[in-house]
């Protein structure tokens, strides 16, 4: 009896939509969503701040190896699970929030390279990740993050992104002499251009979304540290340590909301296998 081709293109769209949605459901990254952003700059400011507080307090040396072993031991948690669990993803980012202002300042102060040096470097190095990402796998969409290596040049891209964001804003708010809140404002103002490009005329998805994402880094960075640093340094002075308690908490809080109501999860459902 000869098969139905209809039946047969049919049931081989069906699988490969399930396959489709069956990765999916198994994406490694949130949805992008307001909550996205919001947290995204608060642990952008976080890292900043205790980062620089524990530099303060301890041993720099010591500092940097707590900072490094964390964001390992974060990254292991991250890969050993088989979908987006909220708690984790942001401790990762939390983690190379830390590490990454770790690693832009040892450019700076241990190796004396000045911050417009320091931030052409890193943009150097994040297009040629963006490059070599997009050679092997064609796509920069955070939607497709759903195998080991694309997730793995995801959190480099990430890494990138946060040592890039923390140079820049260094670089305007010293070498330029603009200040933190001025550099604040100023990358707030760059982060809202593919922001409203998207919202408004359809930009390109992948552009906008990886220029925002590097944008929130000295965003938060600025703010936090206008918030904390002394008055004698243009800030409000209210220590390293408060703001980055205060900070923690309250991301602690968003993220653990992001757990209960699932808020920033694809809830789209997988479709059943044709029989």
């Amino acid at each position: 009896m000869a098969k139905n081709p209809t039946y047969s293109i049919a049931k081989v769209k069906s699988i490969s939509d399930n396959m489709h949605q069956a990765q999916r459901v198994l994406t490694k990254v949130p949805e992008i969503t307001i909550f996205f952003w919001i947290t995204k700059v608060l642990t952008t400011g976080m890292g900043e701040v205790f980062s620089d507080y524990l530099v303060n307090h301890i041993n720099p040396i010591i500092a940097v190896a707590l900072g490094g072993i964390g964001l390992v031991g974060s990254l292991v948690l991250q890969f050993s699970v088989r979908r987006y669990v909220a708690w984790i993803y942001w401790l990762v980012v939390v983690m190379v929030s830390i590490f990454g202002t770790m690693a832009a300042d040892v450019v700076h102060i241990v190796l004396g390279i000045p911050y417009i040096a320091s931030t052409t470097f890193f943009t150097v190095v994040l297009a040629a990740i963006f490059i070599t990402w997009y050679a092997y796998e064609k796509t920069l969409s955070i939607h497709s993050i759903f195998t080991i290596r694309r997730e793995s040049f995801y959190w480099i891209t990430v890494l990138g992104t946060f040592a890039l964001g923390t140079a820049a804003g260094d670089m305007t708010a010293s070498t330029m002499h603009l200040g933190y809140f001025s550099s604040g404002l100023l990358f707030a103002v760059m982060l809202a251009i593919p922001a409203l490009g998207y919202w408004l005329f359809r930009k390109n998805e992948i552009i906008a979304f990886w220029f925002a994402y590097i944008m929130t880094r000295p965003v938060g960075a600025s703010f936090s540290d206008w918030i904390s640093v002394s008055h004698t340094r243009g800030g409000l002075g209210l220590g390293e340590g408060p703001v980055s308690l205060c900070l923690t908490i309250v991301i602690v809080i968003l993220v653990g909301y992001l757990t209960v109501t699932r808020r920033d999860v694809n809830v789209e459902p997988v479709v059943s296998d044709v029989q």
